[in-house]
């Protein structure tokens, strides 16, 4: 199997594996250590020597092992009937297959509602199950943020401290316990998601092992709280969303703009079933941040070209999704929206206003999005400028290409 295959695969199963080992075991933070390494041994291993038959039940044999000798060594550092009691060491490595926990629920979602717990602040959960469950490193975590890496390092370190001071069984929680958990658990599927849709940082715009594992994640959430408004709200939302991914990327995986997309290329069932979601939601009248950007996400959908999206219904439906979210980018495509209705003037001052927002005063979209407002103004020195500034600031090389593509092709038409 080619590396790139081995990693794909990898990326994919350690939310698994590290569900299955903190099940075993209960530490999260030298469980984590453990699948790691089981993973850097994979890397190095199956590209050589090929693939094992049973991929995620080698990873969490080899992670066990691990945990085995991390155990022993607290048992020798610690007095030994304390730990027994504790970790209830297994006296022979454990050998795991795939049927290991018959008739549990899916360990990642329980892993994902365990990182969610009351003991962290929502910040350090979402960060820490973005790490843990969305496979995302540090980096891609603090750019989520909008913090410094050491930043975000320091908060994932207390956040595992914590889980494991706190000694939260690793169970589904309870019904009064998933209510006090959701809010983070939902916001973590969402920037996972985001992740996915459209990376950070790379050479690729998208990697579908993680909007994919997010669409699956939020199923099972779904099917655990059918009637919550905002689980069905953000499911419609992924699935809109996801619905174009065959046509955001050209033959070399360029970017091509949603205006430039060709909609044919997207996927009318996930279409189809994101519009029966958030339409059953807003009929019950829960209006709630992801119902309300799926109902963004289901105009453009709807729309046969770009030109026929209802964009004063965009906009309405934006500027009350600020009312609920004081979230920077909801502003930004605010503003885009106005731009769209009322001229790009209109947009542009309210980038002026946003710019004042330390939050995203320095991001590349802020850029972007005025290097094309002041295009569609016919400021095209400026315009150009602009382009240039964000493909400076963006991580991501085919965001940063397509930037600096708009930046030639203006400077072509002088």
């Amino acid at each position: 199997m080619q590396r790139g295959g081995v990693e794909h695969l990898l990326r994919e199963l350690a939310p698994h594996v590290l569900g299955a080992v903190v099940r075993r075991y209960g530490d999260f933070a030298a469980s984590e250590d453990a699948v790691q390494e089981a993973l850097l041994a994979a890397a190095m291993q199956w590209p050589r020597e090929g693939m094992p038959d049973n991929p995620r039940a080698w990873l969490v044999h080899v992670a066990g092992r691990r945990m085995t000798d991390h155990v022993r060594s607290e048992l020798a550092r610690r007095q030994r009937e304390t730990l027994l009691a504790l970790w209830e060491a297994p006296a022979q490595e454990p050998a795991f297959g795939d049927d290991d926990f018959p008739g549990d629920p899916d360990d990642t979602l329980v892993l994902l509602f365990m990182c969610c717990h009351p003991a962290l602040t929502t910040s350090s959960a979402i960060a820490l199950t973005l790490r843990a469950v969305g496979g995302l490193t540090t980096a891609e975590i603090a750019r989520a943020f909008l913090v410094p890496e050491a930043t975000m390092a320091q908060r994932i370190s207390r956040a595992k401290q914590t889980i494991r001071d706190s000694e939260v069984p690793f169970a589904m929680p309870d019904a009064s316990e998933r209510a006090a958990r959701l809010d983070a658990v939902l916001h973590t599927l969402y920037l996972v998601f985001n992740e996915g849709y459209a990376t950070s940082s790379g050479d690729v715009l998208k990697r579908a092992d993680l909007s994919d594992e997010a669409i699956r994640l939020t199923r099972e959430v779904h099917a655990l709280l059918p009637r919550d408004g905002e689980v069905a709200g953000l499911l419609a939302l992924m699935l809109l969303t996801d619905a174009r991914r065959a046509a955001r990327t050209g033959a070399t995986g360029e970017l091509i703009p949603l205006d430039q997309q060709d909609r044919r290329l997207w996927n009318r069932a996930f279409i189809d079933e994101g519009i029966a979601l958030v339409s059953a939601t807003l009929a019950r009248g829960a209006v709630g941040a992801y119902s309300l950007q799926a109902a963004i996400a289901a105009v453009h959908d709807e729309a046969e070209t770009a030109d026929a999206a209802d964009w004063p219904q965009i906009l309405a439906l934006y500027s009350v999704l600020l009312r609920l979210a004081d979230n920077p980018m909801v502003a930004l495509n605010h503003a885009i929206a106005l731009a769209m209705v009322h001229g790009p003037a209109a947009g542009l001052e309210r980038l002026d206003a946003l710019a004042r927002d330390k939050r995203i005063a320095g991001h590349h979209r802020l850029d972007a999005v005025r290097a094309h407002l002041l295009e569609r103004a016919g400021e095209r020195d400026r315009a150009i400028a602009h382009y240039l500034a964000a493909a400076a600031k963006t991580a991501s090389v085919p965001e940063r290409d397509y930037l600096i593509a708009q930046a030639a092709r203006l400077g072509d038409d002088v």
